[in-house]
């Protein structure tokens, strides 16, 4: 965000000014006085646990210039402390993003998808790094309150915008989409996450439809060849449609093999053909890439450039990033998990080359409701086929373990908790062992790796 006065954001916020210079600038905006920084305008938003309001002094204490909040605040503040006072803060917020939206004349490019969101995001930010200026999400930051932030800190000497948003109950896409103003949407795909507040995956796919409803005719909607809504996606908008994919689509990745620590293929459509080398392994983060090449393409980088920006890649933390241990390859992909990705997990440990065995470890997967056995006993029948030895953790993930054993795999493990799991591991694995490590976010799987040794 550049920086603005204090007159200015209460009247983007439609709050009012009660207290502090008018003329003050805030230079950020947070919502957590944890991470706060002297110059930010801190805005008080409740929560399920915590009502921001009763931080306000403390985001005082910390440099903050002002506060946007919606209950009586300290009188024991600093005289020229500025106060915002609005009926409720989270809305405030939100106005004030959409009022700071209305200044910025960068492309606007949306990311959306049952799984992978924040992998696309991530490649199509740098992607679009090779030759514009880009703001993005920070790490997931894709709900109501994280997409207004992330508005907010993008500059008017941006270019472009990669955006993620989420959602896990309707209703949800269509005003963060409203928000974001999309020229290019991007749907990684339709899955069953969050199926236990939507109840089915057409009811998914109608949310996420809601994203490309919100291009305009000019605008360019993106979504997978494989995917077997598209056609339902397609009859949401009168925009373009792109459809990428593995060996289909306008774009697609052809010659796909497996190489070292990631996937070498031929990038080949309209737009031309070029060799690329993903260093992230994956089919499926092939396909992520691909789509954020199709970004990039229609902002005018080049495919060589687009094909550049792939193989320089780093892949985040929790994210198939590895790291080896007595010769063991540590596989973390823990930050979050649910069928079709934990699918896309078990094929990327099979495909990885290895003297050893391939060992996955599964956690347990949220939000699946009454769908949530029919998920593991998926996830189980894959993994039977897919790895040598199975470690599941906690007794919802048990159900993966007896699919598996069901269909023939011996070597199957349940313990109770992580440290038991990362004992477990410890007593068996050998030198050139691969060990895959998925679950849910609330499964906290990273623990194992970390107590391994």
């Amino acid at each position: 965000m550049n920086p603005l006065a204090l007159s200015q954001l209460a009247e983007m916020s439609g709050a009012i000014q009660l207290a502090g210079d008018p003329a003050a600038t805030a230079l950020r905006i947070s919502t957590d006085t944890r991470s706060l920084l002297p110059g930010d305008l801190y805005v008080a938003i409740k929560g399920e646990c915590h009502d921001g309001n009763g931080f306000v002094a403390e985001a005082a204490s910390k440099g903050a210039v002002g506060a946007l909040c919606d209950k009586e605040v300290p009188v024991a503040l600093p005289k020229e402390f500025g106060v915002l006072l609005t009926s409720d803060s989270l809305s405030g917020l939100t106005l004030m993003a959409s009022a700071w939206r209305s200044q910025l004349a960068l492309k606007s490019i949306v990311v959306t998808g049952s799984s992978g969101k924040t992998s696309t995001k991530d490649f199509t930010t740098a992607v679009l790094r090779k030759g514009l200026r880009v703001t993005s999400t920070v790490g997931n930051l894709n709900n109501h309150i994280g997409l207004p932030l992330s508005v907010l800190s993008a500059a008017r000497e941006d270019q472009a915008a990669v955006w993620e948003i989420g959602m896990n109950h309707p209703g949800e896409i269509s005003p963060l989409a409203g928000l974001a103003r999309p020229e290019i949407a991007i749907i990684t795909g339709i899955g069953i996450a969050h199926i236990e507040h939507l109840g089915s995956r057409e009811e998914i796919a109608r949310e996420k439809g809601d994203l490309l409803e919100k291009l305009p005719a000019s605008g360019i909607g993106i979504i997978p060849s494989e995917d077997d809504f598209k056609r339902q996606l397609r009859l949401r908008t009168t925009a373009r449609i792109l459809e990428v994919g593995i060996e289909s689509g306008d774009l697609r990745a052809v010659n796909l093999a497996s190489e070292g620590n990631g996937s070498r293929f031929e990038i080949s459509g309209e737009f031309g053909r070029c060799e690329a080398y993903l260093p992230v392994p994956g089919k499926h983060m092939v396909r992520n890439a691909l789509l954020a090449v199709a970004a990039g393409l229609l902002c005018d980088i080049s495919l060589s450039d687009c094909a550049l920006a792939l193989g320089e890649i780093k892949p985040s933390k929790g994210r198939l990033s590895r790291e080896t241990r007595r010769g063991i390859c540590l596989i973390d992909d823990t930050y979050n998990a649910n069928p079709d990705s934990m699918v896309a997990a078990l094929e990327t440990l099979r495909s990885i080359q290895g003297s050893g065995r391939k060992i996955a470890v599964l956690g347990m997967m949220g939000e699946l409701g009454e769908h949530a056995v029919e998920g593991y006993m998926r996830v189980g029948n894959t993994a039977a086929s897919m790895c040598d030895i199975l470690v599941c953790i906690g007794e919802e993930a048990s159900v993966m373990a007896r699919t598996a054993i069901g269909k023939g795999l011996k070597d199957v493990h349940v313990v109770s908790d992580n440290k038991d799991g990362a004992l477990l591991l410890s007593s068996f694995a050998l030198s050139g062992d691969v060990i895959l490590f998925k679950g849910s976010r609330s499964a906290k799987l990273e623990e194992v790796i970390q107590h391994f040794s």
